[in-house]
């Protein structure tokens, strides 16, 4: 801390860089006071449909974004955080970020993302990767298999899978289906480390996405030769395209540079903290860093995190890593890859325009509309069981290549039934996912709830009736940014570690929704009818999805 800035108004800034947007938060660094905020909408947004260049039309399952949206959030966002704080520039002490896990950009040596060179712009495996790019399915069933044939030692540690989502299959893919990128590319960079290498000049790796999302236990990488049985020119990927020194969290990555400061307004100088994941760092803005705390970060998608004092094996986990969220504890991931996403694709796609008529007369969105009519049914009214895979599903089955399912409609199913029934089908998805961590050995004993559908109050009830556990509510609107500023906080020396930081800094209401004893029981009946149908077609009962999903791709190619 500088001489120049009193310790009382020493101010961090937490960005977040989400799946459509990027927000910024000023926040005081003695008592975690938010004192400004600012978003900033991705330009280009989610680029799944054509390439913004060519207008060429992209496969099914791919999703891509444009590196220069996130310069867009630095250059826009954080002033105008600054500036609604109504603090000075000079309070600002450090700055730390987040990105959404496993967002990777194909770059130069010097950092130049290769969709910004001319002779890469029309190639879409030039671009971002964003964390639900799913087209690289078949490497991860590649990887998956190859590692259970040789019982490589790290598959456990991973539920025994490897997602499409991450570095190594997302790898895989570009190298056969794009060579000359794959060749062109110097690293294959997590955006987390992207953003701090553009702040500081430096690139750095941090120890949560190499250890999540690259598949790094006990310091070790998959071989070279488990690489080239998976294809020969790969077996060289770790040394060429992925290794590097990791950081550690909540470490100073750097300094902010002269060019940083000119598009952050922010001065030069101030500490960076070491890039991470926009879940993890929400635990310590939650206060939830002790064992038994599983935090579920609901947005688009949903993240599921926690500490745990012991090293357990999870079926379907994202991944344990040492040290992952909080030194000294295990860190876990898993999550559920459509959740918001889902209840956003309803209502655009399915509802009829009454409703949309009725929410615009009274003032208020489909979203409150639907629930307040779906509020007034009885649990297991609306006769209906649905499967929350209509962006495939993270944990705990690892497996994209799923799809919805909406089980029990007659001509008497109105649209807040099937809502109420897709708000239900994600708290069983949560549901899987906690009764696989205590079946494990790592016992859930309170969920904290953070992100944009803590406002859904029957979301809310929903899930804990669901899950037969107290739902904790996370005190910022802005929990990843929270989260990011609590690290930035540490890497410029304000705290001795991330647990102090969280102390201070951090906030949660706790137990704001708990259990209904009769909502349990009738949950439980409607959870076990759910649980069939997630094993009947998610465990090989019968592999529909996986054929309906290869007749759209046969059908979409064929026309293009």
């Amino acid at each position: 801390m500088t001489d120049e800035t009193n310790a009382s108004d020493a101010c961090v800034v937490g960005v977040d860089f989400g799946t459509l947007s990027g927000r910024a938060v000023v926040v005081r660094v003695r008592d975690g006071a938010e004192l400004g905020t600012a978003v900033h909408e991705y330009r280009h947004g989610v680029v799944d449909r054509v390439l913004p260049v060519t207008g060429e039309a992209l496969p099914p399952e791919w999703a891509l974004q444009v590196p220069a949206d996130y310069l867009d959030v630095l250059r826009f966002a954080v002033p105008q955080a600054v500036e609604a704080a109504g603090v000075g520039a000079k309070q600002v002490i450090g700055i730390g970020t987040d990105f959404t896990a496993c967002t990777m950009v194909p770059v130069t040596v010097d950092g130049t993302p290769l969709c910004e060179l001319p002779e890469y712009e029309r190639n879409p495996h030039a671009y971002v990767k964003l964390w639900r790019h799913h087209a690289a399915q078949p490497q991860a069933d590649r990887i998956n298999d190859l590692a259970r044939q040789r019982k490589e030692p790290w598959l456990p540690r991973y539920g025994g899978l490897i997602s499409s989502e991450w570095e190594f299959a997302k790898g895989l893919q570009v190298l056969e289906e794009a060579p000359e990128v794959y060749d062109a590319m110097a690293r294959w960079v997590e955006a987390a480390d992207w953003i701090i290498w553009q702040l500081t000049g430096v690139y750095t790796r941090n120890a949560c996405t190499a250890g999540y999302k690259g598949i790094l236990q006990d310091g070790a990488y998959p071989g070279e030769e488990f690489l080239a049985e998976l294809n020969p020119k790969f077996a060289t990927f770790v040394k060429d395209k992925l290794d590097h020194p990791l950081s550690a969290l909540g470490d100073k990555a750097g300094t902010l540079t002269t060019k940083a400061a000119e598009l952050t307004g922010l001065p030069e100088g101030i500490a960076v903290a070491v890039g991470n994941v926009d879940a993890h760092v929400t635990a310590p803005a939650a206060q939830a860093v002790e064992p038994g705390q599983m935090v579920a970060i609901m947005g688009t998608s949903t993240c599921h995190v926690m500490s745990g004092d012991v090293l357990r094996e999870v079926p379907g986990m994202c991944g344990v890593v040492d040290g992952g969220i909080i030194k000294g504890l295990w860190g876990y991931e898993a999550g559920q890859s459509g959740v918001g996403d889902i209840f956003a694709w309803f209502v655009n796609n399915q509802v009829p325009p009454a409703y949309h008529d009725e929410a615009c007369e009274r003032g208020i969105s489909v979203h409150e509309l639907l629930s307040e009519l779906a509020a007034t049914q009885a649990v297991g009214e609306h006769g209906l069981v649905a499967l929350d895979w209509h962006s495939g599903n993270r944990s705990v089955l690892v497996d994209h290549e799923l799809s919805g399912v909406v089980l029990g409609q007659t001509l008497a199913t109105k649209a807040e039934d099937v809502y109420r029934a897709l708000l239900e089908a994600t708290a069983f998805g949560t549901r899987v996912i906690v009764d696989a961590f205590t079946d494990a050995g790592v016992p859930v004993t309170e969920l904290v709830i953070a992100g944009g559908l803590t406002k859904n109050t029957l979301l809310m009830q929903i899930y804990s009736d669901v899950t037969d556990l107290p739902l904790s509510v996370i005190g910022s609107a802005q929990g990843p940014a929270l989260g990011s500023a609590i690290h930035a906080a540490v890497a410029a020396g304000a705290y001795e570690d991330v647990r102090a930081a969280a102390k201070a800094m951090g906030s949660v209401r706790r137990n704001v929704f708990t259990p209904i004893p009769d909502n349990v029981d009738a949950y439980e009946r409607l959870f076990l009818e759910y649980q069939e149908l997630h094993d009947h077609f998610g465990r090989g009962g019968n592999d529909v999805m996986r054929r309906l999903r290869k007749l759209r791709r046969d059908a979409l190619e064929g026309k293009n």
